[in-house]
């Protein structure tokens, strides 16, 4: 069944409108049905047949996506970054519509509707997988997935990961265009068949079964989010404020719990710029912040080599001992922790300069090792600092090797009041259910959050408070699907995505070398064919 072609304004609207309601199906609207609709209304708006108009149908899309959605970096580095990387992240969702154009070419899928389902989801996920990765290590931000947190759907993170749920919300926006089309036609069985499949496909994840119990026991955490004052990119330049916020507020976990109630306590990036193991003063105020508590500190940090360059830590300090394990940040985000070619993006921006000291990107697994004296034994954390909280490897790397609890610290404080934290949040909750882990994300400035499991948020802060969060988490072992296979998966839609675009090339080129025609365009001799075939498919 060929996709009627739409007028030309009217495949814009209909992009405009469907980037716009993706946006509005994430935090902090978080209508997320509201993800298949958008999908349905860029299918729609991609029914014309030419690459080249498909993938400015396709860039429209993404720039009504992106601008709103990433406005967060207009506030915290200015206007012609964050347009920048809108338009460079809406640029793949135009090379989308082009790759559409020639995979819907194919026989196979251009007359049957239930192939168009899982080619142009495929397709989607093979797009954002490719974003994901490339250029500068990829920005995974705005994935599909992310918008699910709240949805039924979300469940099956745990059998396949996000590119799995990013697969399924697409094949669901893709069978509500299929049952606008069938309404057109006054088809209210094929309508109603397309809605009916929506309905199991959102309602399934209500079978996926989610274990939330300890398996290895429980660990007492405590968060402490400091906060920074409001002042953008300047919020840097107060690192002794803000260490003293962390610190007092871990003197409130120790009058509240007492000492020794908690098995750790965690503080979030940049907790402390001024790195205690070079710092004498910095030493003495966490040392005595975590004697009070009677606990080890996840200090967020800032390390300088002598060779040049920082990198971004979380260090764990203990109250007797001092310094211990650290992990370094793998993915430190370009143009905003590090400049690639800083010449040339000086041209565009000034506030490049504001990023004196690039970022290197560590080398070691995002795990560390907390000895937890009450169990008798050391707990391993998963840590993903700030954006790594985006990548699967990452992440599942760190479960991988053994990590029990996830911890992703990060430092909002640049973003002001825009929804990039909330946003964070949710892939925070998306990553707790792929891999079966409670998980902590703890900010400087919030939202920060205990989630267990399966998702749900135990408790939460507001924005640009100082606040703290105790609980006794779940530790667990069991390697949920995602974590085994997530790999494999993503590996297996990547190729995939490749195949259905160059089957589809093929097949319209043999078809036009051996009748003359293209499956859209039939030759005259077999117009009377094509029209019943068209019909009968209907």
């Amino acid at each position: 069944m060929p996709i009627p072609e739409p007028r030309r304004l009217t495949s814009v609207v209909l992009a405009a409108l469907g980037g716009l309601a993706t946006d509005a199906a994430f935090p902090g609207l978080g209508w997320w049905p509201l993800a298949l609709v958008g999908v349905a209304l860029l299918f729609l708006a991609l029914g014309r047949d030419s690459a080249r108009w498909n993938t400015l149908v396709g860039t429209v899309y993404g720039l009504c996506f992106f601008l709103p959605h990433i406005l967060w970096a207009e506030y915290a580095v200015g206007a012609v970054p964050w347009v920048a990387l809108s338009v460079l992240e809406a640029g793949f969702v135009g090379l989308l519509g082009a790759g559409w154009s020639w995979a819907r070419r194919g026989a196979a899928i251009w007359w049957r509707a239930r192939w168009q389902v899982p080619a142009f989801a495929v397709l989607w996920v093979g797009m954002e997988e490719l974003r994901s990765v490339w250029p500068f290590g990829g920005f995974p931000w705005g994935r599909l997935a992310f918008s699910q947190a709240d949805s039924p759907l979300a469940r099956w993170a745990w059998a396949g990961g996000v590119p799995l749920l990013s697969l399924l919300v697409v094949g669901g926006g893709v069978l509500v265009a299929l049952a606008v089309l069938a309404l057109r036609r006054l088809d209210l069985g094929a309508a109603s068949g397309a809605l009916l499949l929506v309905a199991v496909v959102v309602g399934s994840g209500l079978l996926v079964p989610l274990d939330t119990r300890d398996e290895v026991g429980r660990l007492a955490v405590g968060a402490v989010q400091g906060n920074v004052p409001n002042r953008g990119l300047d919020s840097f330049s107060q690192q002794r404020e803000v260490l003293e916020n962390h610190v007092a507020g871990t003197y409130a976990l120790a009058q509240q719990e007492g000492a020794g109630a908690l098995d750790v306590v965690l503080w979030p990036e940049n907790g402390s710029d001024i790195d205690p193991r070079v710092d004498a003063d910095a030493a003495e105020l966490v040392t005595g912040a975590a004697r009070a508590v009677g606990a080890p500190v996840l200090v967020g940090t800032l390390e300088y080599p002598a060779d040049g360059g920082r990198y971004n830590v979380t260090l764990l300090w203990d109250p007797e001992t001092g310094p211990g394990p650290v992990y370094a940040k793998q993915r430190p985000a370009p143009f905003a922790e590090y400049i690639p070619f800083r010449d040339v993006a000086r041209r565009f921006s000034d506030a490049v300069d504001r990023v004196r000291t690039d970022m290197l990107p560590g080398t070691e697994p995002a795990v560390l090792d907390v000895p937890v004296e009450r169990l008798g034994r050391d707990v391993r954390l998963g840590v993903g600092i700030c954006f790594e909280v985006a990548y699967d490897r990452i992440i599942r790397e760190s479960v991988q090797r053994g990590a029990e609890l996830l911890v992703i610290p990060t430092n909002n404080a640049t973003f002001g009041l825009t929804d990039e934290s909330t946003q964070q949040l949710a892939m925070s909750r998306i990553r707790a259910i792929e891999h079966g882990r409670a998980t902590v994300q703890i900010s400087t400035v919030g939202v920060s959050a205990l989630i267990t499991p399966n998702g749900r948020v135990l408790d939460e802060t507001e924005l640009f408070t100082a606040a703290t969060l105790t609980d006794d988490l779940a530790l667990r072992t069991t390697l949920t699907p995602a974590t085994r296979y997530g790999d494999v998966l993503t590996w297996t839609l990547r190729v995939l995505a490749v195949v259905v675009v160059a089957s589809g090339a093929a097949g319209a080129m043999r078809t036009r070398r051996e009748h003359g025609r293209t499956p859209d365009r039939p030759a005259r001799p077999a117009a009377r064919r094509a029209s019943a075939a068209r019909s009968g498919a209907r």
